[in-house]
């Protein structure tokens, strides 16, 4: 299940760029005195009493304007308030109702998903007041924030974290929800297609002719899945300022998140590039089974070694992501198409794996006997016992004595040790490391 995504949206210059980065921890958006700073959407990982959610920080939103920065900045947050499982719409405090707040409130309004007020720039009690006058917009009960003093924010957060078990429950499906990815003309329109047998998506010679995640739900051998093609991820400063190409973006980006299996998509007449790599980077960290898909294979002259020796080259790319497959396929002929899906529904399944605590615990422990752990000033790390308390990705935890003598080499041992004995592939995995608490006791 992914992550629940949460909007900050509002009119420039309200604090929603000082908000992000106090949630998240770090500073990332840029923060400045100007209205309009914040042109692009920005994703982080937040996370508040235990629950998990992605926020995506948004330009300024100015209903009445229409020069080209206003006009993007409106779409693009248009896009994330329609991708959103959750909108924060932040207004200014100390400002009062302005007239491009109402004209806000009416498109969140008409977009019929959970909203919370945030009466931002509160730091003072001679402000808290004004927060009554926001219940005019029609929104709900306005929650007095100062995002750049920290004030309120757990109130905030408490408020936002209640939508989300409706939000995950309306994401509920039997099916696997597969996402196509990758740079623009590489041929996932044409790969779809393919996989579909007919023509459910617009092919072109032209890069970025899918502008937006087209979902098509379809069964193959009595196995449901939605087949996601996404819009082309490009490098930024490949993307001109008057299209709306760099607003897919966030789709694809967005799609990844809510898939349960991703088939990146390279073309073989270009290799892997650096932004294939920096897409298939994304898919790892989300922690999602993958395919890497090789398309246009049959305009490659070829000899005996021309794939194994495309491999080695890939996969020395991917070096953070050795465990993922490949497919060399021509979604043009239909070269191993019929493969595809075969392999997805595999690296599903490698994803979905749940293992006994018996059996993992015997495998640790062959590892273990296999190559010592390591120790530090004296001090030997000692493994108590294992278990797996996720999938998707596969997560395990081990409960050790101290935690700081865990090298991250012998973690990356542990690691490879339970791939190649579970024979986990197309799947990433996580292993946490905690030290042993009072209620481990009696799991010596």
């Amino acid at each position: 299940m992914s992550k629940p995504l949460v909007a900050v949206v509002g009119r420039p210059n309200v604090g929603k760029s000082t908000f992000f980065n106090k949630i998240i921890g770090k500073r990332v958006a840029i923060v400045e005195d100007t209205p309009g700073v914040t042109r692009d959407r920005i994703y982080g990982d937040a996370e508040w009493l235990d629950y998990h959610f992605a926020l995506v920080d948004t330009g300024g939103i100015e209903p009445m304007k229409e020069d080209i920065i206003s006009t993007q900045m409106r779409r693009q947050a248009e896009l994330a308030i329609e991708t959103a499982d959750v909108i924060i719409f932040m207004v200014d405090g100390r400002e009062g109702i302005t007239a491009a707040d109402e004209d806000v409130a009416e498109m969140l309004r008409r977009s019929h998903k959970p909203i919370v007020l945030a009466v931002n720039k509160v730091d003072h009690p001679k402000f808290e007041d004004t927060a009554y006058d926001f219940y005019a917009l029609g929104i709900g009960n306005p929650i007095t924030i100062s995002a750049e003093q920290g004030l309120g924010l757990g109130d905030l957060l408490d408020e936002v974290v209640a939508y989300f078990p409706k939000c995950e429950a309306e994401l509920e499906s039997d099916a696997i929800n597969i996402a196509i990815v990758g740079k623009p003309n590489v041929g996932k329109s044409s790969l779809v297609n393919a996989l579909l047998g007919y023509e459910r998506t617009i092919v072109s010679d032209i890069s970025g002719t899918t502008r937006d995640a087209i979902d098509t739900p379809f069964t193959w051998n009595d196995n449901e899945f939605v087949l996601v093609d996404t819009a082309g991820i490009r490098r930024k400063r490949a993307i001109e300022d008057e299209t709306v190409e760099r607003y897919s973006v966030i789709r694809s980006l967005g799609a990844i998140r809510r898939a349960d299996v991703v088939l990146i998509v390279i073309d073989a007449s270009e290799g892997m590039s650096e932004q294939d790599v920096r897409i298939a980077g994304y898919v790892h960290e989300e922690g999602k089974a993958s395919v890497v898909i090789v398309n246009k294979w049959d305009i490659i002259e070829k000899d005996t070694h021309t794939m194994n020796e495309f491999k080695k080259k890939l996969y020395s790319d991917l070096a953070f992501m050795s465990y993922v497959p490949m497919l060399f396929i021509s979604a043009k002929t239909g070269q191993r198409v019929n493969k595809v899906l075969e392999l997805a529904k595999y690296a599903y399944n490698q994803n979905s794996i749940r293992i006994s605590t018996g059996t993992l615990n015997d495998v640790i422990s062959e590892a273990v006997t296999v190559t010592e752990p390591p120790s530090d000033k004296g001090r030997r790390l000692k493994i108590y016992y294992a278990t797996q308390f996720a999938t998707n990705p596969p997560t395990f935890a081990l409960v050790v004595n101290d935690p700081a003598i865990m090298h991250f080499s012998y973690q990356r041992y542990l690691e490879n040790y339970l791939r190649k004995s579970f024979g986990l592939e197309a799947t990433p995995i996580r292993l946490k490391v905690r030290a042993r608490g009072k209620n481990d006791e009696l799991n010596k």
